[in-house]
């Protein structure tokens, strides 16, 4: 079951968050209509995403197969042109270079998709006033007793509506 504490004012959505993350409850969501600093910070995400490392892993990898595509190529199909040296750096950077941008931008998408846990198999609790002028803090898979406390927490910070909704498995 999830709890559904619906806010007006932000300060008293960030107060509830804080509140249940000090509570010992550790699946919470928080939807803001706003993005919101403090609410990352609040979750214990940081500024940086580990998308970044799919980035980097990407153009490594596409620089390396772009120069290797390249120079397989010169070997392959040798073309001994005025005593010139068959693998020359000049000309098989532009491919390396193209390569990069294309594994790089290719490792970044799917990255995005894999960290944010995309396509969504499963229903999440979701106000459509949350991305209009709502704040709402969610506390997923809450036992009986935890779902009173986290609703008494949620009630205390002064939540406009609590909504108690089914999860899907």
């Amino acid at each position: 079951m999830a709890i559904m504490g619906t806010f007006i004012f932000e300060e008293d959505f960030l107060v509830a968050a804080k509140n249940l993350q000090s509570s010992g409850f550790n699946n919470i969501s928080l939807l803001s209509p706003v993005p919101l600093e403090e609410a990352q910070e609040v979750l214990g995400l940081g500024k940086s995403s580990p998308v970044r490392r799919f980035s980097l892993a990407g153009a490594i990898i596409g620089a390396i197969s772009g120069f290797a595509m390249a120079v397989g190529t010169a070997l392959v199909f040798i073309l001994p042109t005025g005593g010139r040296a068959i693998i020359t750096l000049p000309p098989y950077l532009i491919i390396t270079y193209e390569m990069t941008i294309l594994f790089g931008v290719l490792a970044t998408l799917l990255g995005f998709y894999f960290i944010s846990g995309l396509p969504a198999w499963h229903d999440r609790p979701y106000l459509s006033s949350a991305s209009i002028d709502r704040f709402v803090v969610v506390v997923k898979g809450a036992a009986a007793d935890q779902a009173a406390k986290a609703e008494a927490i949620i009630q205390q910070a002064g939540a406009e509506e609590i909504r108690h909704v089914e999860e899907d498995e």
